[in-house]
């Protein structure tokens, strides 16, 4: 699987964790995806990025944001942390 494949399979395995968190998503951009999401409550938002590191890959996010991307429910509980606070 190319690196561009695999950065877009693993945004959409996200992605896919989202609403049951009461989170919504869109995918961005071509060859080098991104992930934009927001809480329709709070109104915060994000951009998950998906890169490779060492021998696997992690999902960055501002501010300060870092998962795992091999487990994808942990990424998807901090996001909804995160975007669930009041700003």
């Amino acid at each position: 699987m190319s690196t561009e494949n695999e950065r877009r399979a693993l945004l959409e395995t996200l992605a896919e964790r989202l609403p049951e968190r009461g989170l919504q998503g869109r995918m961005l951009g071509g060859a080098e995806p991104v992930l934009w999401i927001w809480h329709p409550r709070t109104s915060r938002q994000t951009i998950v990025l998906a890169t490779q590191s060492g021998g696997g890959w992690l999902f960055l996010w501002s501010p300060d944001g870092q998962e795992n991307a091999d487990d994808p429910e942990v990424a998807a509980d901090t996001l909804e942390k995160l975007l669930s606070q009041a700003a």
